[in-house]
């Protein structure tokens, strides 16, 4: 919902992928609050997003899925995120709804991030058709041991030397500071591979 998060995306190498007149953007995000996402975002754009929603479903010649990947800590992606699943389910019951939720890991900084977990959980369990979860804590321990494999240079078989997240010597140093994209290829990847 944040207007200068997704004005960043928009200027970004993915400008391209995504449509600038299906985009909903808010002065501020949800403040960590998943009553917030939910609750006021939720009731305050729901008809706008509505809107939205038909607008593309009309252009699908059969429509069969809807697919949603959310964060499941802060209070956009799980309240707001939450909410539009019910909507889904309200205005499109015949069609499934296949969830990815990210799960914040024990370090998030976010002191919220429990609860909006738990509370999304609910309505995860209500709404959607399939939830493939998927855990940060998780993906930062692969890339942490592909880190240790690449540096002794003992990859063999398990790792690919030329794949996408043992690329490059350059990206390894960076990775260590940052290990976002090397985190988030495992995540394109995995479903890149769910959609084939």
């Amino acid at each position: 919902m944040e207007e200068g998060v997704v004005n960043e995306i928009l200027q970004g190498p993915l400008r391209d992928v995504f449509d600038s007149k299906q985009l909903i953007t808010d002065i501020s995000g949800s403040g960590n609050n998943w009553a917030v996402g939910h609750k006021v975002f939720g009731s305050l754009y729901q008809e706008q997003i509505l809107e939205k929603l038909r607008k593309s479903a009309e252009h699908c010649d059969c429509l069969q899925c809807f697919f949603i990947i959310h964060s499941m800590g802060g209070g956009t992606g799980s309240g707001l995120g939450t909410f539009l699943l019910m909507m889904l389910k309200d205005e499109f019951p015949e069609v499934y709804r296949f969830v990815t939720s990210i799960y914040p890991s024990s370090e998030d900084d976010v002191i919220t991030s429990p609860y909006n977990s738990m509370l999304a959980m609910k309505e995860l369990n209500e709404h959607a058709d399939c939830v493939l979860p998927i855990d940060n804590q998780s993906l930062f321990d692969i890339i942490s041991k592909i880190d240790l494999m690449v540096s002794s240079g003992k990859l063999g078989t398990i790792v690919k030397p030329k794949s996408l997240i043992t690329s490059n010597a350059e990206a390894l140093k960076s990775r260590h500071k940052k290990p976002f994209d090397a985190m988030n290829n495992i995540v394109a990847n995995l479903l890149l591979n769910l959609t084939r």
